[in-house]
């Protein structure tokens, strides 16, 4: 095989994955607290036998997510939550803690505090947060305490990291890290709303559109290199 059929094979291979992201970023246009994925490509040395000179091929080195604050709808639901700030909310799961912006938050049959996947929201000390039955109320102060007409609940774990871009994705708009938690010192929550993703549809679509032209331009040149190795195949029979 040709070199040049490497090199178109391996941007092909990372228009694939950036494709499937772009797809992604517009299926969670209407989840709450979503940040939009993005690639990022680099070049590789391929060090092929018998040539003198490496080739220079597309890697899909990895993806970063958009860290821009999606817009606030207010929804005077008491249970709705948006974050104003760089933190997260603590979410239990059954692999661990988890973290999200999510703030589309409701009461489970066990009136714990619970996103919309379900998960039970933490408290400081890691634990779920339970409202009485007689709750007539609830109120969510700035600093994530949460009321009733009978005093304080509990209190939301809100923290932030060190670099968003090792939060790892792992669907419905939460994310794991291995790193350490820091104080979500410049976060506050507002009750009765939620923050949207930050998705731009237009922008998404555009690169949607981009991306397949440069995969469909790739392929034509696929075909077009196999077409003149095939001539120079049957000249060469030919000749002989």
């Amino acid at each position: 095989m040709e070199n040049s059929l490497y090199v178109a094979l391996s941007r092909q291979v990372g228009l694939d994955e950036k494709m499937a992201i772009v797809a992604n970023n517009i299926a969670n246009i209407n989840t709450p607290g979503y940040r939009a994925q993005n690639m990022v490509f680099s070049e590789f040395l391929a060090d092929p036998k018998g040539l003198k000179d490496p080739l220079s091929e597309v890697l899909d080195y990895g993806q970063y997510q958009s860290t821009a604050p999606g817009a606030i709808r207010t929804t005077e639901n008491p249970l709705d939550v948006a974050l104003d700030g760089p933190g997260y909310m603590g979410i239990q799961t059954a692999e661990g803690p988890a973290y999200s912006r999510n703030g589309r938050l409701s009461l489970n049959v066990n009136r714990e505090l619970v996103n919309a996947a379900g998960l039970p929201v933490m408290d400081e000390g890691g634990n779920a947060i339970s409202v009485p039955a007689d709750a007539k109320e609830i109120i969510i102060a700035e600093d994530g305490s949460v009321s009733s007409q009978n005093g304080v609940i509990g209190k939301i774990k809100i923290v932030t990291f060190a670099n968003e871009q090792d939060m790892e994705a792992k669907g419905n708009g939460v994310y794991i890290t291995a790193q350490a938690e820091q104080p979500a010192e410049n976060t506050r929550i507002i009750q009765g709303a939620y923050e949207e993703s930050n998705v731009q549809a237009v922008l998404e679509m555009t690169r949607m559109i981009e991306t397949s032209r440069a995969f469909q331009g790739t392929q034509n040149m696929l075909q077009s290199e196999h077409d003149r190795q095939r001539t120079m195949i049957q000249r060469l029979t030919r000749a002989g």
